[in-house]
């Protein structure tokens, strides 16, 4: 990998590091592919979403291991990351809860007291939560453009996306 592959995948990375929310999209059998807003975490090298095990996204996780995530900057105008990823669903109580608490602090901006845990181990049980892990293997890119006044349209230029390993 060249020096300015290596710099635009370091930037990939600091992209989802450092935002929060994604479209989460994955196949369904008879329709076409389902997308919903969740709140991701990252674990590692792999991406973390917590869901309730009734729901289509952890169902279908169990019988089809693709799925992608648009990580979607915070910031106008908004640019995204698309990751293709493999899929696979844990059931695993006190992993749930890690996750769930992480998530807690992820939106809250803050640490979360100890006091919240056994809370959300309840609803965790109330709910049947489940973790989702999401391992990246690609990356598809483009460029975002934006306008800003009414000259940059003559600027615009929409190069083809690229295929990247992640």
């Amino acid at each position: 990998m060249s020096a300015d592959q290596e710099r635009e995948r370091a930037e990939r990375r600091r992209f989802v590091e450092t935002n929060r929310t994604a479209i989460y999209g994955y196949p369904r059998r008879d329709n076409a592919p389902s997308m919903t807003v969740v709140y991701y975490q990252l674990h590692g090298d792999d991406l973390l979403v917590t869901t309730m095990a009734s729901r289509a996204k952890a169902r279908v996780g169990t019988y089809e291991a693709r799925a992608s995530l648009c990580v979607l900057d915070e910031k106008w105008p908004m640019s995204y990351v698309l990751l293709f990823c493999t899929a696979k669903v844990e059931d695993n109580l006190e992993a749930t809860v890690d996750a769930m608490m992480n998530v807690r602090e992820i939106m809250a901006g803050s640490p979360m007291p100890d006091t919240v845990r056994p809370v959300v181990e309840q609803t965790a049980r109330d709910e049947g939560r489940v973790v989702i892990r999401l391992r990246p293997h690609h990356t598809f890119t483009t460029a975002p453009q934006h306008v800003y006044r009414p000259e940059d349209n003559a600027n615009i230029v929409h190069p083809p996306g690229a295929l990247l390993p992640w």
